[in-house]
């Protein structure tokens, strides 16, 4: 089935959702038909649906990020591991002003034993200010998690690249 014999199928997801992934920079084809994250050190995917009546695509955003005690060297007591992950959880979902569109989210946030899960969901009638948005929130989620990265225990990676690469930035390229 050509491209745009696939942009006309209403069961399958448009051609232009997936020149828009394409086109991006921040995804690639997954195996399982969505699109993963290439810019984030976690684990980040995206799945697209076919369009509503209305021409409207919906995305679901999974971020998958490590628990505290899963990326430290040195044991991290429980009150320490539940403090921070409540903190995690409350500004990952204040995401007002991180996308362009005019977006309604309902983020949830569980743990999974050592990983931490993020789910988003947009719709927007526009694919590429979608996409844009998908990769934002994706962002966000990485950058949230390294504004809690707390000072003084030894990290593992993925985190110890992510503060190493922040502190290079902060210092104008000093570390």
């Amino acid at each position: 089935m050509s491209e745009s014999e696939r942009e006309d199928d209403g069961d399958e997801v448009p051609g232009r959702v997936r020149r828009a992934f394409r086109d991006h920079g921040s995804f690639e084809s997954a195996d399982d038909g969505g699109w993963r994250s290439v810019t984030t050190a976690f684990d980040a995917a995206v799945e697209a649906e076919p369009p509503s009546e209305d021409g409207r695509i919906r995305l679901s955003i999974v971020v998958r990020v490590p628990t505290l005690s899963a990326v430290t060297v040195d044991d991290v007591a429980d009150v320490v591991e539940t403090g921070w992950y409540e903190t995690f959880e409350r500004r990952v979902v204040d995401v007002g002003g991180v996308t362009r569109g005019d977006h309604e989210f309902d983020p949830r946030v569980g743990r999974d034993d050592d990983e931490i899960v993020v789910r988003f969901a947009l719709t927007d009638i526009n694919e590429r200010r979608g996409v844009d948005d998908a990769g934002a929130l994706i962002d966000f989620v990485e950058g949230t998690y390294v504004q809690g990265v707390i000072p003084g225990y030894e990290y593992t990676d993925p985190v110890s690249g992510l503060v190493s690469s922040a502190r290079r930035q902060g210092d104008g390229g000093t570390v």
